[in-house]
């Protein structure tokens, strides 16, 4: 199957348009030294406890719609210049932001700066790439995983049983704590039972954001229990998300790591992109398992609301029947732009997918690189393809002014050589011929 270079933002970041840039207001290069003095302090609070070394390192921070780049040092190649005690330069139009970058030969933590001021916010985004960075230098980062299964209604629910008993645990002691992790492990164990195939790649989304959540979390909380108040929002604002697909490693990791982490465990000994920080934990509690845990996951789901989460799901499926109808209409049943995808990259927001059995995903809102150009979808959505070959959005008001063209909710930027032409009532782009 052809591979996505996928970049999920789960903070609010802007799309770039396809207009003006105006810029972000407030931030100045001034503003930047304060945050890179902060995030470094809030480094230099950890010291190493956490990963065993200090995370502060080369930090980009970008404004997204002017891409213009502010960092707390040079890169090796000179690239960015010198401004006072800081540097900058322009991050090229045809690069998709991410977390972890390199440019001009060093590696850098990229944060996107928040439309509004919010401290934590920017610190937390220096800290989050910071915590990829690291991972890219000890070998065990893996953005490339696929955990298509967490759409389906069977996956998600002992997901949402694993889910209560490890809040459960989060918020308990002793015994208590000890059974709800055992529950935990059991509805998990349940699970993989039932979807073998997709056990690494879940143990590589639980490790690569979920750990780089808990990172940054915990060294932008002052105290434990800021720190649980933020995870537990953060858990229940994905709870309720209608697809877990892009979203459920980064709190699930998070969790995992949290308990791990109550034990004393060292985070410095993860040397492997398949680690399971289940399996570690059960080894921290001594747990065993029963040979098959759905013979008993069953009877333990009735202490953690099944009947409750049954009817969330069936309420869910519903819902997205009803909706997935009439939104997949517009790809289907009307004109549309098509787009074939050569070596796309992706931005998008986890929450703003919906799977639609054999046509593929809706994005609601998505930015897209490609040989052809880039595509920014602000409302509306897009439609893609199962085999990752072809893009869609809907042909409603289209407009060319040489190589920008728009619709309703979408801008369209083509590269030289490249053309959109009309068959019947759908647009196509593709390249000019000699």
């Amino acid at each position: 199957m052809k591979r996505w270079k996928v970049l999920i933002f789960f903070l609010p970041v802007l799309f770039s348009q396809c207009k003006e840039d105006v810029g972000i207001d407030y931030f100045t290069a001034e503003k930047a030294e304060y945050y890179f003095s902060e995030v470094k302090k809030l480094c230099d609070r950890d010291d190493g406890k956490l990963w065993g070394e200090n995370l502060y390192g080369p930090i980009l921070l970008i404004d997204t719609e002017t891409r213009k780049l502010y960092s707390n040092v040079q890169d090796s190649e000179g690239i960015l210049k010198p401004r006072g005690n800081i540097f900058t330069g322009t991050y090229p139009r045809e690069e998709v932001i991410n977390y972890a970058k390199e440019l001009g030969g060093t590696l850098y933590a990229m944060a996107p700066i928040p439309e509004e001021e919010d401290y934590y916010r920017i610190t937390s985004r220096c800290i989050h790439g910071l915590s990829h960075c690291l991972q890219i230098r000890k070998d065990i980062d893996t953005p490339d995983y696929n955990t298509s299964h967490m759409g389906e209604r069977t996956a998600r629910l002992w997901l949402k049983m694993e889910w209560k008993a490890l809040e459960r645990a989060i918020r308990t002691n002793g015994d208590t704590r000890g059974q709800a992790v055992r529950d935990a492990l059991v509805f998990r164990s349940a699970r993989r039972e039932l979807y073998p195939k997709y056990i690494q790649d879940e143990n590589k989304f639980e490790n690569y954001e979920g750990l780089a959540s808990f990172t940054y979390m915990m060294l932008c909380s002052e105290t434990r229990d800021e720190y649980l108040k933020k995870l537990l929002e953060y858990y229940h604002r994905i709870y309720d998300f209608r697809s877990y697909t892009f979203s459920y490693g980064f709190v699930h990791g998070n969790i995992y790591a949290h308990l791990l982490n109550e034990t004393g465990f060292d985070f410095s000994t993860i040397n492997s992109r398949d680690f399971d920080l289940g399996e570690a934990l059960r080894d921290r509690y001594e747990i065993i398992l029963p040979e098959i845990s759905r013979d008993i996951a069953g009877s333990l789901s009735f202490s953690y609301d099944v009947d409750l989460v049954k009817e969330e799901e069936r309420e869910r499926e519903e819902q997205l029947r009803e909706g997935l109808r009439r939104r997949t209409a517009q790809f289907t049943e009307k004109p549309v732009v098509l787009l074939e995808l050569e070596s796309p990259n992706f931005s998008f927001e986890a929450e703003d997918t919906d799977p639609v059995d054999t046509l593929g995903t809706i994005y609601q809102t998505i930015r897209v690189t490609d040989n052809w150009g880039k595509l920014a979808v602000e409302e509306g959505g897009c439609l893609v393809s199962p085999n990752l070959r072809f893009l869609r959005v809907p042909a409603k008001n289209v407009e060319q002014d040489k190589q920008h063209i728009s619709g309703y909710g979408w801008h369209i930027v083509l590269n030289n050589n490249w053309e959109m032409v009309k068959l019947e009532e759908n647009y196509f782009i593709r390249k000019l011929t000699p």
